[in-house]
């Protein structure tokens, strides 16, 4: 309990820094040196940004900087929850560098990872198991988020969702005490100024329902779309072999879309308090078209320009070597997404009620949220608490559920988990299959197995297998250790007491194919359980990169398996 609340104290801490340094670049950068010339400066300030970003990674940290909630989940699932030291500075430094020169991701990820990194090394230093390394990260995200957003119930839902925390009373004091400490923080600092100020004035109505309706179908739509550009974009940039390379060719481009469209600089909170006030001049900054902003068909034209490129540019970002989060360009498309559905809707003509555009905005935040994150109930709760009360709270259900439903059905997993989820490292709220994700392979190996050589005899099998070994299963390799197949006692029981065979009956007559072989590098532990399960062998052999190191046991699996079920339970 104590350490949950020192742990959301700091967290709210680096959520401090972070904000206060990256807005500090951009006051520099924005002030009067480049007044004149700020057109031409949002071109040249991402590049320039990533580049002194790539020069800190390369020569100062000399370690690569993770994307924020990813780098924490996959440090949960595959290493106990052990994250290295300097993970507790590196997004701190590099965060606001790639923002603050308008980078246009988000801090939330990196705050985060910087706080979780905290927890991981303060449990080390108190010797905690791994159950409880993993609370106190979950801690340091929830204090993080209370932090950010000033919304203590959503931060520890945020924790519940993404980090598959169990939701009991030991869990749950932990994360509402540093949820608490980290808001005291943020009071104490920043006092009641929150990200996204808003007063609900046009109350929610039985008549919207169908529009909200739409708008979770169209929040799917565009959930999937974020999904599919952003992986595709950083898997395509991912080709250019050369770090250097690369970022000058993202960053340029990012550069571009910049130039050419300013609100995509940086987070893009202010876009969206513009947006919820509905001031289009400020919102959409100077463009080609600000002259004919006074046709409303301009303007959503241009809000629909947002939630399309908004993606890219976060993808360009990440693909240049930026290190931040993608919550907050989830909630800058969701706004612009649900802005510019009420604008359709009300200008269409063909309705008989106008809808409230800046409660679609909010709204369409969620949805966006909800199917991006598949974190519904952080959605929800996250725009019922910076609304100040649950006047939206039936339309907020409404879109968020069926943004999530319909995402799901298309895209299984989050941004945060799909690449975990695809490599088999991903943990969810299944017990069985946090467990079998948690457990260590190289652990259940066993080597006191005797290997044959393919060149052997009968009578070498007897005098330097048989008689050396308690087992009755003995591998089979060539000279280069690569595995070729295994000998059972029972194929030379009948034959083992011949000695005139001894000469004539060679290892590769005897051999036999394994039933499945476990490949350690690549299959994971539901694909080795499978193994067992189809082949209804007692033991399987292991392999890496085709050569021989050992045998796991069924018997073996299964208790380490109890095991490690005690632990995650504990």
């Amino acid at each position: 309990m104590f350490l949950s609340a020192v742990i959301g104290f700091v967290a709210g801490l680096f959520a401090v820094m972070i904000k206060n340094l990256t807005h500090l670049i951009q006051s520099l950068l924005e002030g009067e040196f480049v007044a004149n010339y700020h057109d031409a400066f949002y071109f040249i300030f991402p590049v320039l940004g990533l580049l002194i970003v790539y020069l800190i990674i390369k020569f100062v940290l000399r370690q690569k900087v993770g994307h924020g909630i990813p780098t924490t989940l996959y440090a949960i699932s595959r290493k106990k929850g052990i994250m290295k030291r300097f993970q507790m500075y590196a997004s701190l430094i590099t965060a606001p560098i790639t923002v603050g020169f308008g980078g246009s991701v988000g801090l939330e990820g990196p705050t985060v990872a910087t706080g979780a990194s905290l927890g991981s090394n303060i449990s080390r230093i108190f010797l905690m198991n791994q159950a409880s390394r993993t609370l106190l990260i979950g801690c340091a995200a929830a204090g993080a988020m209370s932090s950010i957003f000033k919304a203590p119930i959503a931060a520890i839902i945020f924790a519940v969702e993404v980090f598959s925390l169990d939701l009991t009373l030991a869990s749950l004091l932990p994360l509402l005490i540093a949820s608490v400490s980290a808001i005291l923080t943020s009071y104490f600092f920043f006092g009641s100024q929150i990200i996204l100020p808003f007063t609900l004035e046009d109350q929610f109505t039985i008549s919207e329902v169908p529009y909200y309706l739409v708008l979770g179908v169209v929040a799917a739509a565009f959930s999937v779309y974020f999904s599919r550009i952003y992986f595709g974009t950083t898997k395509l940039l991912a080709k250019i072999t050369s770090p250097f390379v690369r970022l000058i060719f993202a960053g340029l481009g990012l550069g571009v879309l910049i130039y050419f469209i300013p609100p995509l600089y940086g987070e893009g909170y202010n876009v969206i308090n513009n947006l919820l006030q509905e001031n289009y001049l400020e919102a959409l900054g100077t463009n080609l078209f600000n002259a004919y902003l006074e046709n409303i068909w301009v303007v959503i034209i241009l809000l629909a320009g947002l939630v399309i490129f908004k993606i890219i540019a976060s993808a360009l970002t990440f693909s240049a070597g930026g290190v931040g989060g993608i919550f907050a360009p989830v909630m800058f498309m969701g706004s612009a997404m649900g802005h510019c559905f009420a604008l359709v809707v009300n200008n269409l003509g063909i309705f008989r009620n106008e809808i409230s555009v800046s409660n679609f905005t909010l709204v369409g935040m969620a949805g966006l949220m909800a199917g991006v994150l598949h974190a519904p109930l952080t959605a929800i709760f996250l725009i019922a608490e910076l609304t100040h009360g649950y006047e939206l709270f039936i339309p907020l259900m409404i879109t968020a559920a069926i943004s999530y439903l319909i995402t799901t059905k298309f895209e299984p997993h989050s941004v945060y988990t799909m690449e975990l989820a695809r490599r088999g490292d991903l943990l969810t709220h299944d017990k069985d299959q946090t467990v079998l994700t948690l457990m260590n392979i190289s652990r259940v190996v066993e080597k006191n197995f005797i290997a044959l050589e393919i060149d052997m005899n009968l009578g070498d099998v007897i005098h330097d297998g048989v008689m050396k070994s308690s087992r009755n299963i003995f591998p089979v390799i060539d000279e280069n250790q690569n595995f070729m197949g295994i000998i059972l006692l029972d194929d030379i029981r009948s034959i083992m007491f011949n000695e005139k065979l001894y000469d004539e009956v060679k290892v590769q007559e005897i051999m036999q194919q394994a039933p499945e072989i476990i490949d350690i590098e690549h299959d994971r532990m539901k694909e080795i359980m499978r193994k067992f399960q189809e082949s209804n062998a007692w033991n399987l052999p292991v392999v890496r990169e085709g050569k021989y190191i050992g045998f796991i046991s069924k018997s073996k699996l299964l208790t380490a398996y109890r095991q490690k079920l005690i632990e995650v339970t504990v």
